[in-house]
């Protein structure tokens, strides 16, 4: 055969197994009008790598890898989380290959490392088609950043793009035509920081629209009040799961007892199986997040008032505990930012109870409850925000926490959760019932960070008929169960508080008014909108409606209510994006005797904030 035949043969080739092993074992199948172009396309790529090859059975190890990655690593990502991976999942890399562990770890980092180092080692200019494959290259690459724009509107245009379904962009248009249509729009809709004139604007519509003036003789003074803030990894009801079969409730009894005294009030955090940051950056932040990006890793490049740092300007101490490896998701640089003074890592606790990697919740609830004792004993107040680590997939157990749950299910994860869960759920309320004897006037606050990985395509959820297998399908009622997870917040000796469905977002301001702190803050600029709560997904977002409705906002025609969401969510992006990454023109201090408004001229979007929070303190 004559040798360049042979990129030929090995992109047929491939391309045929990686489809099978698509298919077969994950499910994802491309659509058969897409494989033509995403063959020539691949054809193409396969020519170039070819052509920069000095050896031909290590071009064919590095196509096969690089085939391997993009139509098997696809598949993965979609099987696990319900979308292709996407250009900022290139950035999330350090820290997924931080968290795996043997042979996962192994199988992630060998064909990455290797595709890298096979390139280099095999790569020459011997020939004409090198410089030609070169020279394609450049230009390729020169238009991605530059000019984005000629690249990802033609292919919208010939294809199609739909914002909210990834998984239907990919299997439409297939990996290659996919990465490159993807990776053009990275560029093209990358966050930049909004001028002066934008985030000011933004500012004012967010403020002057939902008056914040309070009737006369409602004001009542700050009263600083430890705050323990408790993010639990991957904490759900499994028993919603009701073809699971399951032997027992997994969740505690004292826990539902004490959820049903809330209405099994709900936390909607952003995002679905992982990604536990931007949880984080929600809750501690007051700001929604709104891509398929983590928030810590590259959009909080500045020191932010949020609520650690509101906290501490008020003289509280501020602790984060998180028992992994401090550098993942960049929590040492983000934590910073956002205002905590301390931050307590794994090699700051004593590992005496895990579960393989995972420290258990019972040995760091008693460890940090030790360390902050001197505080609770001074009257100190604290913001003790506890980060638990067990309970993220894949669900081990140790020896000293047996199996407790059956299930009839056939996805392993049904149950190795639920015997998680199970655990999880009876050492958060033995915490829970210490704190309050030991700190009756402070503000608890626990909440699931996102639901559990139980199985490829949904498979757990999609056999109780819960969730769909495809996100395409879901129903509005899917798209609100899919982002919900148990919330209590207990009001010191007020008791628990019956909040509804509450976006993790607007969780900081709930807090700030619970301690009657009523001083001008970035969390203003995302009160809720009259009659309803609005949470935003990558694509698309969905209102609860005061009636319980779910409304659905994808494309266009779009109801009032999506109309009027989205303006708002637009005001907001605006606001954060000038908050966390731009010039903080929008930035207000803390307190109002040191309040000078943003850095302009005149200080029209914050002028009757200021004039209202004055005449609070008056009355």
């Amino acid at each position: 055969m004559s040798a360049k035949y042979i990129p030929l043969v090995s992109t047929a080739l491939f391309y045929f197994i990686f489809y099978l092993v698509s298919t077969i074992k994950f499910d994802v199948q491309l659509k058969m009008k897409a494989i033509p172009l995403d063959f020539l396309l691949q054809l193409a790529v396969a020519y170039a790598l070819f052509a920069w090859s000095r050896r031909l059975s290590i071009f064919l190890v590095i196509q096969a890898l690089l085939m391997g990655l993009m139509y098997a690593g696809n598949a993965i990502k979609i099987a696990f989380f319900g979308g292709p991976i996407m250009p900022d999942d290139v950035f999330a890399l350090r820290s997924l290959l931080l968290i795996l562990e043997g042979w996962r770890f192994f199988a992630a980092a060998i064909p990455l490392a290797a595709i890298a180092s096979l390139i280099i080692f095999n790569f020459t200019l011997r020939h004409w088609s090198a410089y030609l494959a070169t020279f394609a290259a450049f230009v390729l690459g020169m238009t991605l950043v530059y000019k984005p724009d000629m690249i990802v509107e033609p292919i919208d245009r010939y294809t199609g793009n739909s914002v909210w379904d990834q998984r239907s962009n990919y299997i439409w248009h297939g990996a290659t035509l996919y990465t490159l249509q993807e990776g053009a729009r990275y560029f093209a809709l990358a966050d930049a920081p909004p001028d002066m004139d934008i985030a000011q604007a933004a500012a004012r519509n967010l403020l002057t629209e939902k008056p914040i003036a309070k009737a006369p003789g409602v004001y009542k003074a700050f009263t600083p009040r430890n705050i323990h803030l408790v993010l639990l990894e991957s904490f759900w009801d499994a028993n919603r799961l009701k073809k699971a079969g399951y032997n027992q409730n997994p969740l505690s009894p004292e826990f539902r007892k004490l959820w049903k005294s809330t209405d099994y009030s709900l936390a909607m955090p952003p995002v679905f199986g992982g990604y536990t940051a931007n949880s984080e950056f929600e809750v501690l932040c007051g700001f929604p997040v709104t891509k398929d990006n983590v928030k810590f890793e590259r959009q909080l490049k500045n020191s932010v008032p949020c609520l650690p740092h509101i906290l501490a300007d008020q003289g509280y101490r501020t602790i984060a505990s998180h028992p992994n490896v401090p550098v993942f998701w960049n929590r040492v640089n983000a934590y910073r930012n956002i205002g905590f003074q301390t931050y307590w890592s794994i090699a700051d606790f004593i590992q005496d109870d895990m579960n393989r990697e995972f420290m258990a919740d019972a040995t760091l609830y008693r460890q940090v409850m030790e360390k902050i004792a001197d505080s609770l004993a001074k009257k100190e107040p604290v913001l003790d925000y506890i980060v638990t680590y067990f309970g993220h997939w894949n669900y081990p157990l140790g020896a000293s926490r047996p199996n407790r749950i059956t299930s009839k299910s056939k996805v392993e994860e049904v149950s190795t959760y639920a015997n998680t869960v199970y655990y999880k759920s009876r050492e958060l309320m033995g915490f829970i019932d210490a704190m309050r004897k030991r700190d009756p006037d402070g503000i608890i606050v626990v909440f699931g960070d996102h639901l559990p990985f139980l199985g490829e395509n949904f498979a757990g959820y999609a056999d109780s008929g819960v969730l769909a297998a495809n996100r395409s399908e879901f129903t509005p009622e899917m798209f609100k169960f899919y982002v919900s997870t148990p919330m209590i917040i207990i009001d010191g000796k007020n008791g628990p508080l019956k909040i509804g469905s509450l976006p993790l977002y607007q969780v900081p301001k709930l807090l700030l008014d619970l301690l009657k702190l009523d001083d001008p803050t970035i969390l203003n600029y995302t009160d809720p909108l009259p009659d309803m709560r609005v949470r935003p997904l990558p694509g698309l977002h969905f209102n609860v409606l005061k009636d319980g409705k779910i409304d659905v906002c994808k494309e266009p025609p779009l109801s009032d209510a999506c109309q009027k969401s989205t303006r708002w969510l637009a005001d907001v992006s605006a606001v954060s994006n000038d908050l966390f990454i731009g010039q903080q023109f929008t930035r207000l201090k803390h307190r109002v005797d040191e309040f000078v408004g943003p850095r302009l001229p005149e200080n029209t979007a914050v002028e009757p904030f200021i004039q209202n929070s004055a005449k609070q303190r008056e009355e």
